[in-house]
C-alpha cells in the first residue's frame, strides 16, 4: 500500500504550508478591507409595555 508511505508526501505538505505561511499570506493581509468598521452611534428605542387584557 503505497500511500501510507510518507516520504515523498510529507516533504510536499511541509513546503506548501511553509510557502502559505511565509509568502502568501502576508500578502494577502496586507490588503485593505473595502468596508471599514466604524463606530455606530447606538439608538435606544422607547417600547411601551404590552398591556394583557387578561391580567
Amino acid at each position: 500500500m503505497p500511500q501510507l508511505n510518507p516520504n515523498p508526501w510529507f516533504l510536499i505538505m511541509l513546503l506548501s504550508w511553509l510557502s502559505f505561511s511565509f509568502l502568501i499570506q502576508p500578502k494577502l493581509l496586507s490588503f485593505t478591507s473595502t468596508n471599514l468598521p466604524f463606530n455606530k452611534t447606538s439608538t435606544t428605542i422607547k417600547t411601551s409595555p404590552w398591556t394583557w387584557p387578561w391580567t
